[in-house]
């Protein structure tokens, strides 16, 4: 297996959404006989979604897919989350998994697939499906306040498990990504990298995660300081950075943004995990952040930070601050209903159960009709 990866390729590969595909798609809305911005946001939406697909009219978005990477981090064993450090993020794995997690929920609910990537949850491979441990690193990471979180060869390895999966999920003919994460101390690992990224000092990118109080928000507080002292010297290198200070989650969700901006497949994020992700991509692609578009604001400061530097300007404020893509997910029936308005064909009418004729029942065989066969 190749163990190396050239980031210095993906500025040449990313290139912009097609800008005459969107011009169309604003001509479209201006030639229609309606009020000029009378659908709001999702005039832009649709606009966007044209660009991404590259044609105009828009195709409606008929193949949605959540795709959460789940990994567990060494920092959780200080205590930065209301979540217990061992086992929680494994049985939020299976909650997924078994369809009871509210994102799981919502998905059947708008008509999205659901799939987990472990990349390194601290949990036996055998108690998941081959399927989401296809593309497993390690179990958990390194308590990155005071040692690395991998090995150079295991960010290489994760790094290039996200372009995978984006080459699979492209392939599979997904239309848009609903990108969300599943990892006890996700949120302490995310507020380093933006920190570190954005030259901010640990407060201003510490917030509340998981519902802590105040006294854990100091200790969280101190375990980013103390990670953002071993981040620093490492910002000119973005594997080295995601090595040291990010995770083998946060690596693969990187490499996964970057190919799936090479494979023109747009992506919205959702919670301040996918915006450092995001944050590092930009730093390798610039163009990159074009294919994706920000679900929601989930009142996480780091999360605003990178919001702000990627000038994306999140779809909805929810407050939702659990993560697992459920803040992506909300996002989806607005995009839905962007492209449905600029579809070229309209979509079937809605027609109540109540209204639809009852099937015809089977005209069953008499009992004279079967005597008359003996």
């Amino acid at each position: 297996m190749d163990t190396t990866v050239d980031l210095d390729t993906f500025s040449s590969l990313v290139e912009r959404p097609d800008e005459s595909a969107r011009r169309a798609a604003d001509e479209r809305w201006q030639a229609a006989d309606r009020p000029r911005g009378g659908l709001g946001k999702l005039e832009e939406l649709g606009s966007w979604l044209a660009s991404v697909q590259g044609r105009s009219p828009v195709l409606p978005v008929s193949a949605p897919k959540v795709l959460l990477f789940a990994a567990d981090h060494g920092v959780a064993a200080l205590g930065v989350s209301r979540m217990p450090a061992r086992g929680g993020t494994a049985a939020r794995v299976r909650d997924v998994l078994d369809g009871t997690a509210p994102v799981a929920r919502l998905a059947a609910r708008y008509g999205a697939e659901v799939r987990v990537v472990d990349v390194a949850v601290d949990a036996d491979p055998a108690d998941f499906p081959d399927e989401v441990v296809a593309h497993r690193i390690r179990r958990g990471s390194g308590r990155i306040d005071v040692e690395d979180a991998l090995t150079a060869e295991e960010t290489v390895r994760a790094f290039r498990a996200g372009m995978a999966v984006a080459d699979e999920e492209a392939d599979a003919g997904t239309d848009l990504v609903l990108l969300g994460d599943l990892g006890v101390g996700a949120t302490t690992v995310a507020g380093v990298l933006v920190g570190a990224l954005c030259g901010t000092d640990a407060a201003a990118v510490t917030g509340r995660g998981s519902g802590i109080d105040d006294r854990v928000w100091m200790v969280k507080c101190a375990t980013i300081r103390d990670s953002l002292r071993r981040a620093r010297p490492v910002l000119g290198d973005q594997l080295a950075l995601l090595g040291t200070t990010g995770g083998a989650d946060f690596a693969a969700i990187t490499g996964f943004l970057l190919q799936a901006a090479v494979r023109r497949l747009p992506v919205v994020l959702d919670g301040v995990v996918s915006a450092a992700c995001a944050l590092v991509a930009q730093r390798i692609a610039f163009r990159a952040p074009e294919w994706w578009r920000a679900g929601q604001s989930s009142g996480e400061p780091a999360q605003a930070k990178a919001y702000d530097r990627l000038t994306l300007t999140p779809l909805q404020d929810q407050g939702i601050t659990m993560g697992e893509g459920v803040g992506a997910l909300l996002a989806l029936p607005l995009l839905q209903a962007a492209g449905d308005a600029l579809a070229d064909e309209a979509p079937r009418p809605f027609v109540p159960a109540a209204a639809k004729q009852p099937a015809e029942p089977p005209k069953l065989p008499s009992a004279a009709d079967l005597l008359r066969k003996l």
